[in-house]
């Protein structure tokens, strides 16, 4: 029995895998996104059309743990201080997006389908929620995610997720089911959440600090893996065990770390497993699409998820106006957020057990949900030139996106690291500070400096930690832990910044010649030539005569390391030395 299970694992997940890959490759070179790519290959291998895999609803909750691994590198992102500043879009903005579309779309599906109004509600106050799988990996990808629009979008998706728990209420208290009214009343369900939350807060403050800080010194990088997957794992379970939001749980636990030094590195080890997952999610959801519910009636369907995208997306459009928007950004908002949400299938399960719609019913929002959710790739392509802002008299746009990410990226924060990272704070620079060595960045903490653990030769760290978007990579690191080959692929990853490099000695020197970067700078070179100086003027030394001696040694020691980098020889250029051509030529002066 065992083995003939995992047989048929293996002979699921091939085509579906294969099917993903062939269809996200085709919809990315047509410029369509990767989810819509899911959804169709999903569709294509599942029950609907070849059959090739089943049991799609097992599938679906396994990979909702790509939207929990989602929602917590969200709130990796977003300090406590972050979210304060957010607090007036999330929960103003969002509170109203939640209730004015709900009631619209429930208005819409009562005056237009016939549906009583308890299953007008049950079925239209789930689909005022948006894709938040969909929306935050598409404002990523575009790099919009930190900017004032991605902000806003953002903030609306966070309070619909915080509406889980009072639509679930509204559900239960609406239901014709009576063993439900032995379920939980909806004000312990909101004391449930909020106790949830401290929780996790003090678990973030005493327990995952200590452990990440305890992981950090020995060292081993697959513990962070393991760290990171059980910190989301045990959140997700415990809101799920009270009844609420898995994702809220995960979201509040990447919120608690997200002022932690530990943030990038825990971003990049998470990150595979929540692209892997949150893809498998997209192919389960395909998979549920019903399409002989759409084929039984196809006008229906498809007239009701236009109304569903006009609906959201007018009330949406309004908004935004009303909170000073410009129209521009207003509209592309409203596109964005129109299309129906995963979380809507969830709640439609909890409508059809409350006895409040039928499954044929449910079958049949929940594919409207599904051709909502492909849309909007389309509705964003083709509105792109409309929602563009005017170019301006230059050439320029008049209001580009704004980022917050560094101006220099710092990577070692020992010696040389502090002076290098604290001169150009000096400056005004924005700098984003690397380290892995967990007794550095506490010692950092307690001079207030914000120091990240992580390893900064990684390109997918680096990235997390804003290099593309940067004008300096600092490489000020013991060792030799960079190569040319490792440094020419981080400037194939990130053309725009210039890298500066720390090496040990000449040797050093000689191993990156044609290695793209702006400088190597050897670590005692300048302390040894300024202690050289000191020695002069001690000696009585005139100081011009040191001034002399100083540029006549770097110039001959640039030319000696030129010919040693050329030829691959420590000897090259060996009469060249300094002290010996100096005494060559004073040797001729005198004669």
């Amino acid at each position: 029995m065992e083995a003939h299970g995992e047989l048929s694992f293996v002979r699921e997940f091939a085509p579906l895998l294969g099917a993903a890959l062939v269809f996200v490759l085709l919809f990315r070179k047509l410029g369509l996104g990767a989810t819509l790519g899911y959804l169709v290959a999903g569709a294509v291998v599942g029950p609907q059309v070849l059959g090739l895999v089943g049991d799609a609803e097992s599938k679906l909750g396994f990979a909702e743990l790509g939207i929990t691994l989602l929602l917590f590198l969200v709130g990796l992102e977003l300090s406590p201080q972050r979210l304060w500043r957010l607090r007036h879009d999330i929960f103003g903005l969002g509170l109203l997006q939640v209730v004015l579309c709900g009631l619209a779309v429930s208005a819409v599906i009562w005056g237009g389908a016939g549906f009583s109004l308890a299953a007008a509600f049950a079925l239209g106050l789930p689909l005022a929620l948006s894709s938040t799988a969909q929306v935050l990996p598409m404002l990523q990808s575009a790099g919009r995610l930190k900017t004032p629009f991605g902000e806003r979008a953002f903030s609306i998706l966070l309070l619909q997720d915080l509406s889980i728990v009072p639509l679930i209420t509204i559900v239960a208290a609406m239901s014709r089911n009576p063993a439900d009214a032995a379920g939980p009343p909806g004000w312990l369900l909101a004391v449930n959440t909020v106790l949830a939350v401290i929780g996790l807060i003090l678990a973030g403050r005493f327990i995952l600090r200590p452990l990440f800080t305890l992981i950090g010194n020995l060292g081993e990088r697959e513990m962070f893996v393991f760290a990171g997957l059980f910190t989301v794992i045990a959140a997700a379970a415990i809101m799920q065990a009270l009844g609420l939001s898995m994702a809220l749980g995960a979201f509040v636990a990447g919120v608690m770390l997200a002022d932690s030094p530990y943030r990038h590195e825990l971003e990049a080890d998470v990150e595979p497993f929540r692209s892997i997952l949150l893809g498998l999610f997209f192919l389960a959801v395909g998979m549920l699409l019903d399409l002989s519910a759409i084929a039984e009636r196809p006008l229906f369907v498809f007239g009701m998820a236009l109304a569903l995208i006009v609906t959201k997306g007018a009330v949406i459009f309004g908004l935004a106006l009303l909170f000073r928007m410009p129209w521009r950004p207003a509209l592309a908002l409203g596109m964005l957020l129109s299309q129906g949400g995963e979380f809507g299938f969830v709640l439609f399960a909890q409508a059809q057990a409350a006895l409040l719609i039928a499954p044929e019913a449910a079958s049949v929002f929940g594919a409207i949900i599904t051709l909502s959710m492909a849309t909007t790739p389309f509705l964003m392509m083709f509105t792109k030139r409309f929602r563009a802002e005017p170019a301006a008299g230059d050439g320029s746009a008049l209001d580009p996106p704004r980022h917050d990410g560094a101006s220099a990226v710092v990577v070692g924060y020992g010696r040389f690291g502090q002076t290098v990272a604290q001169m150009l704070i000096g400056q005004g620079l924005s700098v984003t500070i690397i380290d892995t060595d967990p007794e550095t960045i506490e010692v950092a903490r307690d001079f207030g400096m914000k120091v990240y653990y992580g390893d900064g030769t990684r390109i997918d760290l680096l990235r997390l930690a804003g290099a593309a978007d940067a004008e300096l990579l600092m490489f000020c690191l013991d060792g030799d832990q960079l190569d040319t080959e490792a440094l020419t692929a981080i400037k194939q990853a990130f053309p725009q910044p210039s890298q500066f490099l720390r090496v040990v000695d000449r040797r050093a020197v000689m191993r990156l010649a044609g290695a793209p970067v702006e400088a190597t700078v050897r670590e005692v070179y300048e302390s040894a030539i300024a202690m050289a100086r000191l020695a002069m003027a001690c000696v009585g030394v005139d100081e011009g005569e040191v001034e002399r001696t100083e540029d006549e040694y770097r110039r001959l020691d640039e030319a000696r390391l030129k010919l040693q980098a050329d030829s691959g020889s420590i000897y090259a250029g060996r009469d060249e030395m300094f002290s010996q051509a100096r005494q060559q030529r004073q040797a001729e002066e005198a004669g």
